[in-house]
């Protein structure tokens, strides 16, 4: 079973729209059964789940605040979404969950440096320290051609861990939650940008340097 997490302590920053994403990329182009657990009191991904028509492929849903994570067996791809504010404690407990953790980064300085002090945290905790789960960032949010971006990639690049990918600012990904779905079942010529900036992440996410030893 693999298990992905989308995860940082910083709030806003994209995290459920990239788990919903990442639940469709699997449910849809990969056609596998998907849980997708919110661990996040917002209930954001379970929302959007909420609104999802049954014409598209299957994917269960979790509330993990306010119920017990069981995963159900048959399950192939778990994808959790993690809470913004952890508490003392809580970030070793998610992490011992996860196979894989993405962090998304947006390009402001109050994001650059709130995920200076997260990331580590987070490179020092447990699983992460041991690589018995891997680690990789994303620049979410982006315009490319603005200073402020400029700093955010240096900053990206600047970590020891792969920097997979950059998504642009865009209303596709708003226009994708307000149906239930994500940017891979929407029409190709609507979203081709968002889809080959996707490519990066979903070809490092199907790579053994992804996976945990």
């Amino acid at each position: 079973m693999r298990s992905i997490m989308v995860l940082n302590s910083k709030g806003g920053c994209g995290k459920s729209t990239i788990s919903t994403n990442l639940a469709s990329y699997y449910a849809w182009e990969q056609e596998q059964r998907v849980t997708l657990v919110d661990f996040d009191p917002q209930g954001s991904s379970i929302a959007w789940l909420n609104v999802r028509h049954e014409r598209w492929p299957e994917i269960r849903g979790i509330a993990a605040w306010r119920e017990s994570v069981r995963i159900p067996r048959d399950t192939d791809v778990v994808i959790m979404d993690a809470p913004a504010r952890l508490q003392s404690g809580e970030l070793t407990r998610l992490v011992k969950r996860a196979e894989t953790i993405l962090v998304p980064v947006l390009p402001s300085p109050v994001d650059i440096r709130a995920a200076a002090d997260f990331m580590k945290e987070l490179l020092t905790s447990g699983k992460v320290s041991r690589k018995e789960t891997k680690v990789a960032v994303i620049a979410n949010r982006v315009r490319e051609n603005t200073l402020i971006y400029q700093t955010l990639h240096s900053f990206l690049k600047s970590l020891k861990i792969p920097f997979v990918t950059t998504l642009r600012d865009t209303q596709n990904y708003i226009r994708a939650e307000e149906r239930g779905i994500g940017i891979f079942e929407m029409a190709p010529s609507q979203v081709w940008q968002d889809l080959e900036q996707w490519e990066p992440l979903v070809r490092w996410l199907r790579s053994k340097s992804s996976r945990g030893g």
